[in-house]
This record gives C-alpha cells, structure tokens and sequence, in this order.
C-alpha cells in the first residue's frame, strides 16, 4: 500500500479576511480618519482633512474629509484590509455631541472604495453628570 504525503484537498484552509477598525473623528476645524486593526493597538494608515487642502477654513470641509478618507481606504486595501467597522466621533464633553460636516463623506467614501463596512458606531464621550462648562457666568468675552 503507498501511503501518500499530501494532504486531502478538503482540509485546506480558507485564507482569513483581515478587518480593521476605521475611527472618524470629526469636528468643525477638521476631520481625522485613522484606520487600525482590530485591537485598536495597531496603526495602518492616518490621515486628516489638513493634509489634503492648502486653507485653514477648509480643513473641516467634507471635500477635504472625502479625499482624507479615500486616501485612507487606499492604503488600507494595499496593505490586505477587506473591511471596517466604523466608529465615528464628535468632539463631545462640554461641546457639541453632533459629529462635524466631514464625518458623512468620509463614511460614504470609506464604503464607495471597496472596503466592506461592519458595524457602524457613535463613540462621542457624553457626560454622565457635568462639571462646570468653561466661560464663566456671564459667558465668554471676545
């Protein structure tokens, strides 16, 4: 009887999808995608609405979150990423609780370049009970 070395074909192994998490912090002066395995410990790729506009005022637009998001999804994909989950942030705390004017654009850019997306989740910190807002009683001054 010849014994054979290989293995039988039905035991072979599925090649794994690697997943990664897509954290969107997004506010009125900028947004910032940064993209990470799924521990949250490891870094792929970063990347902010400032590094893809010349203007200050533009640095929050979602012209400029869209392109920070595709050129996020670019890299990712080269590196072997097939999808994300989502976590989208405001500034939150004492300020407002709604994500800025980037955060829609990054996300539907994140999902129009191929990537799957997972779970979609607000992770904005919300207060439990506040201390006392800065600015004073009778309100900041210019």
């Amino acid at each position: 009887m010849k014994v054979s070395s290989e293995t039988p074909k039905s035991t072979k192994k599925a090649k794994k999808e690697l997943w990664g998490v897509a954290h969107i912090y997004s506010s009125l002066n900028n947004t910032i995608v940064h993209i990470t395995d799924l521990t949250g410990a490891e870094t792929i790729v970063i990347t902010s609405g400032g590094m893809f506009v010349k203007a200050d005022r533009y640095e929050g637009s979602p012209y400029a979150a869209m392109m920070a998001a595709k050129k996020a999804a670019e890299v990712a994909l080269s590196k072997g990423v097939v999808g994300v989950h989502l976590k989208v942030r405001g500034v939150g705390g004492h300020f407002s609780p709604i994500p800025g004017p980037g955060a829609q654009a990054a996300i539907r850019t994140l999902a129009r370049s191929g990537l799957k997306i997972g779970i979609v989740e607000d992770v904005t910190p919300m207060p439990h009970d506040r201390t006392r807002r800065p600015g004073g009683r009778r309100g900041r001054r210019l």
